[in-house]
């Protein structure tokens, strides 16, 4: 019987995740169907138990439904509870299994596709919300000289800053604060570009050569890649090979191999 996953957002229409893994199938031959599902706000729980009802064996989730995934699951790993958030759902015969592999897709491109070190850098995260919460971790794990929270709202930048203190050196700041400080690496985790905008960062904050790098992703660039580019950036990465990366992830947690991502990253870049 063929095997069925899908993604599960609002809006959803626009996702890539189906082509990304018909063609990690195709790579696998893995017989399997992946599709999309619309979610209705304020009832992720029982669209996923309709999919989970009809056979099928594993949800990616986005926004916005990743802390109701997190609610949802059964049980978590350590990173799905540390992130509080969840994208990945696996449905077995031991109950429903809440992961997230935002962080580690984060790293892997970050590091393995495109020869960014980590270790030993200083890095600004911008934002305190559930994206900020789901890369952290791998990201501290990386071995960073020190990573700084800047958002909005200082509270909720210190709350993280605490909550995933035990992993590296990691402290908060509101974007003001940030003031003559330099990083060699800025991670947008905010929702800014959604309203094409960015955050309001001092003009001085990147380090020469620095690496930007947006989580989100478009067809263009978005409005924090233009940004990086126009302060001098070494490079400015939007988050498709995120995207791909922590797809291999949730792909290798269902079906126990790891698909090669290069080629699937190059196909859809072609595509835009």
């Amino acid at each position: 019987m063929t095997d069925r996953y899908a993604v599960v957002g609002n809006p959803i229409a626009h996702s890539k995740s189906p082509r990304i893994h018909a063609m990690f199938a195709e790579q696998t031959g893995a017989d399997l169907v992946y599709t999309s599902v619309l979610g209705e706000v304020g009832r992720f729980a029982e669209t996923a138990e309709a999919f989970r009802a009809a056979g099928g064996r594993g949800l990616n989730v986005t926004v916005p439904f990743k802390q109701d995934a997190w609610v949802y699951a059964d049980r978590l790993s350590d990173r799905g509870e540390l992130a509080g958030a969840v994208n990945t759902l696996s449905f077995t015969a031991q109950g429903i299994i809440g992961d997230n592999t935002d962080g580690v897709g984060l790293v892997r491109d970050l590091e393995v596709n495109h020869g960014c070190t980590l270790a030993g850098r200083r890095i600004l995260l911008l934002g305190a919300g559930g994206a900020a919460r789901g890369v952290l971790q791998p990201l501290l794990l990386a071995g960073p000289g020190a990573v700084t929270i800047a958002n909005r709202t200082f509270d909720r930048a210190a709350e993280l800053a605490i909550r995933f203190g035990g992993f590296g050196y990691i402290t908060a700041s509101t974007y003001h604060e940030l003031a003559g400080e330099h990083f060699d690496v800025v991670i947008n985790a905010t929702a800014a570009g959604l309203d094409d905008s960015v955050p309001p960062l001092p003009d001085t904050v990147l380090a020469d050569n620095a690496w930007c790098y947006d989580l989100m992703y478009a067809d263009q660039p978005t409005a924090f890649v233009r940004w990086a580019r126009a302060h001098g950036a070494g490079h400015a990465l939007d988050g498709l090979g995120m995207l791909v990366e922590q797809a291999a992830e949730s792909f290798f947690i269902w079906r126990g191999v790891r698909p090669d991502t290069a080629s699937v990253m190059q196909a859809l870049r072609a595509a835009r």
